[in-house]
């Protein structure tokens, strides 16, 4: 009952930004963790959880930064720096709890959004 929606990606010059967004909706306080994952190996670009706390795949340490708002319904991927490695596609992925605590936790995809960084 949770679906995904993300935004905000574009084409960009090497050394520029982009702000990625993903809206959340439907059941969102079963969301334990949301994250970002790009290309078609799903490499991990950044986690958060409800508590705030982050972890930043090796290679956009220090260049990028997520977040999320209060209500927990929007995740946010700040890029900057960016490099022509960093052209993918952007998936938000959050892991999903079911109410009833019998149930296993499953992940829940976005639809994916096209970053390009080129001269």
């Amino acid at each position: 009952q949770v679906q995904l929606v993300e935004s905000g990606g574009g084409l960009v010059e090497p050394g520029g930004s982009l702000r990625l967004s993903c809206a959340a909706s439907g059941s969102i306080s079963r969301i334990s963790a949301m994250s970002w994952y790009r290309g078609e190996e799903r490499e991990l670009v950044a986690a958060i959880t409800r508590t705030g706390l982050t972890t930043y795949g090796e290679s956009v340490k220090g260049r990028f930064t997520i977040s999320r708002n209060t209500s927990g319904n929007t995740m946010y991927l700040q890029m900057n720096s960016l490099k022509p490695d960093d052209t993918a596609v952007y998936y938000c992925n959050a892991n999903i709890q079911p109410l009833c605590s019998r149930f296993t936790s499953y992940a829940v995809w976005g639809q994916g959004t096209q970053v390009t960084v080129s001269s």
